[in-house]
């Protein structure tokens, strides 16, 4: 079976743990797979979706401090809701758009693979923690934005766009963001929050790759396609009302993902 449909069927299943086992099958054997062109058929809803968790809109979540054991258990599993749309996301780029190059199929099929273990290991620690009242908590237990896939289905059709606004905007903030978090859960200081604090080193590692992946295949397009990508972006960002990165940004983390000083000098202009 070829590299694009096995990664559609990876996105169709909704266990995520069966989820997780084939996005890394997938990786282990995309040196031998072939990849074909393939006209893609729509959705209608989002596959892959499990039952739980619930989706509510981002401003109705309520907030809880991580000092507690119920507050650490949302935080961890408010980061392993995204890193399971991320699989999602990745696994979509993979077998969605044709006339790619092979190495951009087999590029998001790796991000999927890392994306699956990033949420593992998010799973895995929550799963450990438990409530004053003896509670243990699983993915699934709280509830979570879809805002993610929002923008996933906004550009299904539109790879240029797809490379500018997921991984280049949305998983780009999460380069900001996660030393922000890692140093909220050092001064919590149990040995729960130091774990946390290492899972996100890993995928704050990993993540850097990711970007630059989605930085390299939206220059390949912008160059194959004729356009400035500084401007195209700004095109792209308004046309998909893109959310705008908000200070304080990794400006390091983002120069190590791609993002050139032209760039980071317009974002803190802003």
């Amino acid at each position: 079976m070829e590299l694009r449909h096995r990664a559609l069927q990876a996105l169709c299943l909704t266990d995520p743990a069966e989820k997780v086992a084939a996005a890394q099958s997938l990786q282990a054997q995309a040196a031998t797979l072939s990849i074909a062109n393939q006209h893609f058929k729509p959705f209608g809803n989002p596959p892959g979706r499990p039952d739980r968790p619930v989706l509510v809109e981002r401003v109705s979540k309520p907030q809880r401090s991580p000092f507690t054991p119920d507050g650490l258990a949302t935080l961890l599993h408010t980061v392993a809701h995204i890193e399971f749309n991320a699989i999602n996301l990745a696994l979509d780029a993979a077998w969605r758009f044709d006339g790619m190059p092979d190495a951009f199929y087999r590029d998001w099929v790796r991000v999927a693979a890392e994306e699956a273990l990033h949420f593992s290991l998010l799973r895995s620690h929550l799963q450990s923690l438990q409530g004053h009242d003896g509670q243990h908590w699983d993915y699934g237990d709280f509830p979570a934005h879809d805002g993610l896939w929002t923008v996933c289905a906004a550009t299904s059709v539109d790879v240029v766009a797809r490379m500018a606004l997921v991984p280049r905007t949305l998983e780009a903030r999460g380069l900001d963001a996660t030393p922000l978090i890692q140093a909220k859960l050092r001064r919590v200081a149990t040995p729960q929050a130091l774990r946390a604090v290492e899972i996100l080193d890993t995928i704050l590692h990993d993540e850097v790759g990711h970007v630059a992946i989605g930085n390299h295949w939206y220059r390949w397009l912008c160059a194959r396609d004729g356009w400035e990508p500084v401007a195209h972006y700004r095109l792209l960002a308004e046309r998909y009302d893109a959310p705008q990165p908000k200070p304080p940004f990794n400006t390091q983390a983002r120069l190590q993902a791609g993002f050139t000083d032209e760039e980071l000098a317009i974002l803190l202009a802003t």
